[in-house]
């Protein structure tokens, strides 16, 4: 995915150590200023406490996209 030059810190699981997701530190592009601070989580890596993956249905809003700056 290529929408500019950023600095990203990982986030990792605090329990196995795996990398999940990044948040965006920022942006060096001032058309991608609206990006710091915020993070993504890739979904398919994230599992619950019992093993099964947290899956939001297509009813469930899920906050905090870009389209909610807008």
């Amino acid at each position: 995915m290529m929408t500019g030059m950023h600095t990203v810190a990982d986030i990792f699981c605090v329990c196995c150590g795996s990398i999940v997701g990044w948040k965006y530190e920022t942006a060096h592009e001032k058309s991608q200023k609206y990006k710091e601070g915020k993070s993504v989580l890739e979904r398919f890596k994230i599992t619950g406490p019992d093993g099964s993956h947290y899956w939001a249905s297509h009813d469930t809003h899920v906050a905090g996209s870009d389209a909610d700056d807008v």
